[in-house]
Order: C-alpha cells, then structure tokens, then sequence
C-alpha cells in the first residue's frame, strides 16, 4: 500500500498523532482499526533510515495486536534467540537465551532494518484505516487554555495548515513537542550519553541460533561499550556507547577517528569485524536519557521518545515505544468511550508504563557501575537468573523484579524511581 497523501483530507479528526515513528504507528493502528477518524503526521518521506535494530522479545503481544505478526514472519530480518555480554578483556558470560523463560515462537525476535521495519509499521497502519501525510512538519501543539485543540503543521509545498483534534499524540520522538513547550522535560544526569555507529558488510556473525544474537561488549576504557547487532543483506549494525565526558570531550577527531580509537581498545570487536568492508560512514548521535514530569494532559498524551528514552544498552528502545503506543490507544479508546478527554483518562496508563521504564533504568545504571557484573551477580544469586533473563526479554509489566533488585543492590547503587507529576 502506498502509505501516505500530500495534504490532510479534512480539518478536524478525533486523534491528531505527530510522529509516525514506532510508537506514533502503534497508537494510530490501534485508534483506527476501532474506528476512530485518525490522522498520522510525519515530517519525513519514508523509507527513512533509523538506528535501534534490536527488539525484544516482549514486543510479540502488541504486534500481534497490530496484524504485524505474518509480514515480520515473511521478512528477511534474523531471528534473534539470545544477547551475550562480553568484559573488556573479552570474556563472554554464557549467552541468555529468552526459552529460558519463555515458551513457543513468542521467545524468538527479529533484529530489524528500521528503515523496512518502519514502513511496514506505516503500511499497516494505512491497511487499519489510518489517514497518513508524509512530509508534513508539525510545527507546534495548538492550546486553548490548558487544553490542546490541535496542531499547526507546514506540507510539503510549505502550506501552513491548522488542524483540530479531540486528542492530540505527541509520537515526535526526540523532538518533543509538548514536553518542550511545557518545560516537562528532565534529563538524567548520569546518563548523558552518546553514540558513534556505522555499518559492516561480511562481519563474523554466529551459527545456528546464535546467527541473529545481540552481542555487547566492553571497551577497556570504563563505561564505554558496544552493539554488535546482525541485520539482513550481510550487514553488521556496530556502534559505540559512552559518557560524553570519556567519548567527546578533549578529542580533536570525527566521528570515524573515535570509532575507529574505541574498536582498538576492544579486541573481541576487531577479531569480529577483521576482513570485512566497511558500509556507512560512522554516524554521532546524543543518547542522553530523560523522561517528562508528565504523560498526558487534557486533551494530549506522549507516547515512545516524546515522553521519555532510555539507554539503549538493552535494546529497550522499540519495545517501550510499542507498549507506550499501545498503552496510550487503549486509554484514548476508553476516554472517547466515557466521552471524557481529561489528563486523568488520558494519562490513566501513565504510572503503570513509567514503572517498566524504571525497571529497565535499574537494569541501565547497574550495566554502567564498574563494581557490578552479571558474572558477580549469579554467582551469589543463582536463584535470580529468571528474573534477570525476563528482564533481557522485556516482561518488565508481567513479572515481578524485586528479588532481583534487592540482590543488584549488593554490587552498585540502583536509582531511585521517578515519579510522574499529579
């Protein structure tokens, strides 16, 4: 299906969703397919190239939901079974396979092409009776009062449109719209990361289930690490994460040249990529971790990287938009059904999704304290291994981690969780 017009076909919907992202397509699936009159707003023409290959497990539930399960079935994206930690010295644990803790084909993920990923998102969402306008920038959130009304967006040709909605969905990702105009938006101080990545074409990937695993390794320097994440076409997704202050600050090279001094400092890395071409010039990226005091307010909610984005040490990204998508088509299902677009319907989810969140944040900090080791950690509680695989999974809103907290908390500090505003 060619997803997309040049110009909305009206001037007032029940939902306005600006961003067709992940997150933007799950709620606009959602809200449609029930029958509401839904327009999806993107600044961009798809295909559009994104990084954050990895899925989790936990996403099979809500594209289910969406009828995405056949056409992920058909693709050619690796399958992925298991990630596998490696330390700077190039010790790998043994991997954590997700049949530890899950049964049938919902135990195995894809690692995707997010350029193919999100059209198919954006295919699927037209097929569930979504209105889509690429190329269509969202210039601001319109308010009357504390109320938002609508939205103000420039089409392709430059045309300035007013649009109304009954709720509009902040889906802008790192733009954030809302959080920005309403100063929501918080960033966590320890977690001021960024990203340095590229592609390899011919890389060294594994065999038999283990051709599709998330690999993450160590560097020697501390709290830097990187993906190494299969994808189609032969091509490896290889990236670097760390502080600003350890992968930016003092340096005098590009982007390629901190790639290329962090790759040396990771022999494990090298021994992998030794031989292979080089497909993509190495892309920068900030990685800085936030969340919004609040998730929704009367007649708005946030979904996927408007409301918050967490490392991506674990993959988490695609899941947490899917799921916040998800949880917020079901709250604005329920308030048009109660005729009620307050922040209290709105947000109703809003405790709930943050908590998973902050689920995978413990999980985060843990990763970066250089007194903490998975190794350390099952040795003293192998009991906890259960715990800790359906947290790789991303079970954060079915199974219970306190347990497993309380034994992390032996080896580093764990944050203390946030708190959403009223």
């Amino acid at each position: 299906m060619n997803a997309g017009s040049v110009a909305p076909r009206g001037d007032t919907y029940d939902v306005i969703v600006a961003g067709a992202g992940p997150a933007g397509c799950t709620v606009a699936t959602l809200v449609a397919g029930s029958g509401r009159r839904v327009l999806l707003l993107d600044r961009e023409r798809f295909p559009r190239p994104r990084v954050g290959e990895s899925l989790m497990p936990a996403t099979y539930p809500t594209l289910e939901r969406m009828g995405m399960l056949e056409s992920m079935k058909a693709s050619a994206f690796p399958r992925k079974h298991s990630v596998q930690f490696y330390s700077a010295d190039g010790r790998s644990g043994l991997p954590f396979y997700f049949t530890e803790v899950c049964d049938g084909e919902s135990s195995v993920t894809w690692q995707v092409e997010r350029s193919r990923f999100d059209r198919m998102l954006l295919d699927n969402a037209a097929e569930h009776g979504t209105e889509i306008v690429q190329q269509a920038n969202v210039r601001d959130v319109l308010f009357d009062g504390s109320r938002a009304t609508g939205v103000r967006v420039e089409l392709a040709g430059g045309e300035i449109r007013e649009l109304s909605a009954g709720v509009v969905v902040d889906a802008s990702g790192q733009t954030a719209l809302i959080a920005r105009k309403l100063g929501l938006k918080q960033n966590d101080p320890k977690l001021r990361h960024v990203a340095f990545y590229t592609r390899f074409r011919g890389a060294l990937r594994g065999e038999g289930i283990d051709e599709g695993a998330t690999i993450i390794m160590r560097t020697r320097r501390p709290r830097v690490w990187f993906w190494y994440i299969p994808l189609p076409d032969d091509e490896i997704s290889v990236g670097v994460v760390g502080p600003l202050s350890e992968l930016v600050d003092g340096r005098d090279g590009g982007p390629q040249a901190v790639f290329d001094e962090e790759a040396a400092n990771t022999p494990h890395l090298l021994e992998r990529i030794e031989g292979s071409e080089q497909a993509l010039p190495v892309q920068a990226i900030r990685d800085f971790s936030y969340v919004s005091e609040s998730i929704a307010g009367d007649g708005w909610v946030m979904a996927g990287d408007a409301f918050g984005f967490l490392d991506p040490i674990y993959s988490s990204g695609v899941f947490l938009a899917l799921k916040s998508g998800e949880f917020a088509a079901d709250s604005i299902l329920d308030a048009f059904d109660r005729d009620d677009l307050s922040a209290a319907r709105l947000g109703q989810h809003g405790a709930r999704f943050l908590e998973g969140m902050e689920a995978m944040r413990k999980l985060v900090y843990a990763y970066y304290d250089e007194r903490f080791s998975f190794a350390e950690l099952l040795k003293r509680h192998p009991d906890c291994r259960d715990e800790l695989v359906n947290l790789l999974v991303g079970n954060v809103y079915t199974h219970p981690h306190a347990r497993l907290f309380e034994a992390m908390s032996e080896l580093c500090e764990l944050p203390e969780p946030r708190t959403l505003r009223g």
